[in-house]
């Protein structure tokens, strides 16, 4: 019987372990040479690992079971839309010392967490910091889905590793001040965020050293790759959808 029980309780816990891990991972080396890993979850949610602490961005039940993975240390949330700000995922991975970090209406939703604003700086720890950045649409018509001043794209400082999370955004002129980007996540959502042409012409604006698409639901998102082939910038296809 103790065999028995033993038996099923390693399968689930493997069982545990794969749905935390069954993830595209890439990692890459911080200016001391330790390692940063990112999850691809799906959409806009990421997981983003150094030295033990993991980092939550936009964490949806819709697209994980957040109870198979680490309680986080910190969750980030970029705006109040329901693909982006979830308190079930969010409650899922909290401990007592997790710090959520919102825009200020995300903070309004939930009722807790630290808000932040556009143009604002913490600092997370001796190594990590992070810049909340403007995050709105520009086309005539669209400019209701994400306002000016209301959501936030996040740059997180990691030991000298700069990673631009865009959050949802379409082409705007503050890209053009990011300075020596190396990881960038740009969304590809016609009509809610940008058309493909508009992430081309983003990329180019701040020429990250690797830019990934994401949160491009059904968008095409292959041919940046092409269109980007001459620019230096490695275009990696996750399945970000």
């Amino acid at each position: 019987m103790k065999s028995k029980i033993f038996f099923l309780t390693m399968t689930l816990l493997l069982t545990h372990l794969l749905m935390a891990g069954d993830y595209e991972k890439d990692s890459f080396r911080t200016n001391s040479g330790k390692e940063v890993t990112i999850t691809f979850i799906k959409h806009g949610s990421l997981m983003l690992t150094y030295e033990g602490q993991h980092i939550q961005v936009d964490p949806v039940t819709l697209f994980a079971d957040y109870s198979t993975f680490p309680k986080a240390d910190f969750i980030l949330v970029t705006h109040e839309h329901g693909d982006h700000l979830d308190p079930k995922a969010i409650d899922a991975l909290t401990k007592d010392n997790t710090r959520l970090i919102l825009n200020p209406s995300s903070r309004e939703t939930v009722g807790r967490g630290e808000e932040i604003r556009n143009g604002e700086r913490l600092k997370l720890t001796d190594a990590i910091t992070l810049d909340a950045v403007p995050a709105y649409n520009t086309t005539p018509g669209r400019e209701q889905y994400h306002p000016r001043r209301r959501d936030n794209g996040y740059i997180l400082t990691i030991d000298g590793l700069r990673i631009y999370i865009a959050g949802d955004t379409e082409e705007i002129p503050e890209m053009s001040e990011l300075k020596k980007i190396d990881i960038a996540f740009l969304p590809v959502n016609q009509p809610y965020t940008m058309t493909v042409a508009q992430a081309v012409r983003a990329a180019k604006m701040f020429s990250p050293k690797v830019l990934y698409p994401y949160h491009f639901g059904e968008t095409d998102v292959k041919s940046i790759q092409g269109q980007l082939k001459e620019s230096g910038i490695d275009v990696r296809i996750r399945k970000m959808e």
